[in-house]
């Protein structure tokens, strides 16, 4: 391809990302990155934590694009992408004692965001750790009038996509044995969720 998908919101959000994953994933060693979009954050964080064994995963329209990124970094520890779309796709086998995954569930429809934790329930070790990065409302109310326009904007792309409820993302991890053990402020009226399965 000509040249690299680019997504600026990785550039801008990948440092305060990246001081999450650094105390949360020091001690993990295979990450499945759901939704890996352009590839910017796989490589990045790849190169960051070489400790970690980086699976990304995507749906098939977006692999030339993380392949376009991963060969120039060239990086042993991240993987090339799995087709993987949350709703219909095969899952991989499991194995994984963490998960990643940025900006992705206000994208996907309410069922496809329930598809994914119970996809997640069967891959996951049984105690690994969940992160999870992007906007959410909170008591049902939206946290910012910034969050509350783009939530607008999403619904008139598509009315099935929304900025979800932490409450009821936390149902849905909680049903898989995730307990919420984190849940920090981060720029531009984002959060990152971190969830931990078992002790």
């Amino acid at each position: 391809m000509s040249e690299k998908p680019h997504a600026p919101a990785c550039e801008r959000n990948r440092e305060p990302i990246l001081t999450v994953l650094r105390r949360h994933f020091a001690d993990r060693h295979r990450v499945l990155e759901i939704g890996s979009g352009t590839g910017q954050h796989a490589v990045f964080f790849g190169a960051a934590l070489p400790h970690l064994e980086w699976q990304t995963s995507e749906r098939a329209e977006q692999h030339e694009g993380i392949r376009a990124w991963l060969s120039e970094a060239a990086l042993a520890n991240v993987l090339p992408p799995l087709r993987l779309d949350v709703a219909t796709d095969g899952w991989p086998p499991g194995g994984y004692d963490a998960a990643f995954s940025a900006n992705t569930l206000h994208i996907m429809s309410w069922p496809e965001v329930k598809a994914c934790f119970a996809g997640l329930g069967r891959v996951l070790t049984d105690e690994a750790r969940v992160v999870i990065y992007g906007p959410f409302n909170v008591d049902g109310q939206f946290t910012s009038d910034s969050n509350a326009e783009f939530d607008r904007w999403l619904k008139a792309r598509d009315a099935r996509m929304g900025i979800r409820d932490l409450a009821a993302v936390d149902a849905l991890a909680s049903a898989i044995g995730l307990r919420l053990v984190e849940d920090l402020t981060m720029p531009a009226n984002n959060r990152c969720l971190i969830w931990q399965r078992g002790r």
